[in-house]
C-alpha cells in the first residue's frame, strides 16, 4: 500500500470513522474520575493501519533516506558496530535499536520503517484510545494538523522518544515517578530532547493553570524580549550536539522563527482550556489537569519559537502537543448542550480541514 495521493490522508478518516463508529460497540468507562465512551480495538486498528503502511512504504520523502542510509550502514559484527558506537556520542539508543532490529530482519529497510510505525502508532492510538473521550477527533487532529507527516515520516527518531513519553504518562497519573523518570532516561537515549520532559514534568503535574504554568508563560514572555542573547545562547547550547549540523549550517542563520498561524493553530487547546477553566476545576481529574498542563506548555513553546528558532525550539512541543488534543472533545461536551457541541464540533474539524489544506497546499505543495 503506497501512499499515491495525500488527500488519503484526511479522507480515509473522514469515510471510514463513521462507519467504524456505528458498526462497533464502544464501552464506557470511568477515568481517573471522568467517563469515557473507550472505542472498540478492532476499530481503533482498522483505522491506523494505512497510516502505517503508508509509513513503511514511502519514498524519498524528507528525511526517509537519511534514516535508511543510518539503518543500511550500521554494521551487524558485534566488534565492528562497537566501533562504529564509538564514533557516535549522541542518541546511542536509536543505533543499538537499529543493531538489534537488523539481527532480526536484516537489511530489509522496509521491514525496519514498518516496526518504527508500528511501535509510533500503537502508543499514539493507544494513549487516544485509553484517555480520550472522542478517539475519532483525537486522531483526526493528529493527522489533519500533518502531526502525522512532521513526525512519523519525518522526525522519526524524535518521535520514537516521544512515543515512550505518551506510554509513560500513566506511571505520572498514578505517581509512580521513579519508572516515569527511567523511562524518560530510555527515551532520551534514543533522542536527547526527551530529557527537557523532566523539567515539563514539574511544570504539568497539578491542578489545570496552576501558577507553575503561569510562571512558565511570564518567562517566555521575557525571553521574547531578550529573543537575540537566547538565541546566540542556544547557538552554544547546540554546538557539539546532535543538532551541530543545523547550528553550522546556513539554514540556522535563516531561521526567522515559527509561523505565527501554527503558533494560532496549536495554541488552541491552550485557550479552549482558559475558557472552560470551570469545567476542569469542577472534574478536578489528574487526567484532565495533566493534559491542560501539557497543551500550555505547547503554546508557550511555541510561542518562543515564533520569536527564536522554529528548526530547533519549534521541535521540542510535540513532547506535549498530542496531550493537549485529549482536553477538546471533553470541554466541548460539557460546556455546550447537544445541539451547539454538534456545531462547535462541525467548526472546529472544519479548522483543522482549513489548515490541513494550508500546509499541504501552500506551505508543502503536496498536493
Amino acid at each position: 500500500m503506497i501512499l499515491t495521493n495525500y488527500w488519503w490522508l484526511i479522507l480515509w478518516p473522514i469515510l471510514m470513522g463513521p462507519i467504524l463508529a456505528l458498526t462497533l460497540p464502544k464501552t464506557e468507562v470511568s477515568v481517573f474520575g471522568i467517563t469515557l465512551e473507550r472505542w472498540h480495538l478492532a476499530a481503533v486498528w482498522i483505522l491506523v493501519l494505512p497510516y502505517i503502511f503508508w509509513c513503511m512504504n514511502r519514498s524519498e520523502f524528507a528525511d526517509t533516506e537519511v534514516y535508511r542510509s543510518m539503518f543500511l550502514e550500521v554494521p551487524l559484527p558485534a566488534s565492528a558496530f562497537t566501533d562504529y558506537l564509538s564514533g557516535h556520542t549522541k542518541d546511542r539508543g536509536f543505533f543499538i535499536l537499529i543493531w538489534l532490529l537488523k539481527h532480526w530482519i536484516g537489511n530489509n529497510d522496509q521491514a525496519f520503517f514498518l516496526i518504527i510505525a508500528v511501535f509510533q502508532m500503537f502508543c499514539v492510538a493507544s494513549f487516544f484510545r485509553q484517555y480520550s473521550k472522542d478517539f475519532w477527533l483525537c486522531f483526526f487532529m493528529f493527522v489533519a494538523s500533518t502531526d502525522y507527516l512532521s513526525w512519523m515520516f519525518n522526525g522519526m527518531r524524535q518521535f520514537i522518544a516521544v512515543s515512550v513519553i505518551l506510554i509513560s504518562l500513566r506511571c505520572l497519573l498514578n505517581r509512580h515517578y521513579f519508572l516515569m523518570v527511567l523511562l524518560i532516561l530510555l527515551a532520551a537515549s534514543i533522542h536527547g530532547s526527551a530529557l527537557l520532559m523532566l523539567p515539563i514534568l514539574l511544570i504539568i503535574h497539578g491542578r489545570a493553570w496552576n501558577k507553575k504554568t503561569i510562571f512558565l508563560l511570564m518567562t517566555v514572555i521575557m525571553m521574547i524580549l531578550f529573543v537575540h542573547p537566547l538565541t546566540d545562547i542556544i547557538d552554544g547550547l547546540l554546538r557539539d550536539t546532535q543538532y551541530n549540523d543545523i547550528v553550522t549550517n546556513d539554514i540556522w542563520q535563516q531561521d526567522d522563527g515559527t509561523n505565527m498561524l501554527r503558533v494560532l493553530f496549536y495554541s488552541v487547546p491552550a485557550l479552549f482550556s482558559l475558557a472552560g477553566k470551570s469545567y476542569i476545576d469542577e472534574a478536578d481529574s489528574p487526567l484532565l489537569n495533566l493534559c491542560v498542563n501539557c497543551s500550555i506548555c505547547t503554546a508557550a513553546v511555541y510561542l518562543l519559537s515564533a520569536f527564536s528558532s522554529g528548526i530547533y525550539i519549534g521541535r521540542i512541543p510535540v513532547l506535549t502537543t498530542l496531550q493537549g488534543y485529549i482536553i477538546l472533545p471533553w470541554l466541548i461536551d460539557r460546556m455546550f448542550t447537544r445541539t451547539s457541541a454538534w456545531l462547535v464540533r462541525t467548526i472546529f474539524i472544519s479548522v483543522y480541514l482549513i489548515f490541513f489544506y494550508y500546509q499541504m497546499h501552500i506551505a508543502w505543495q503536496l498536493i
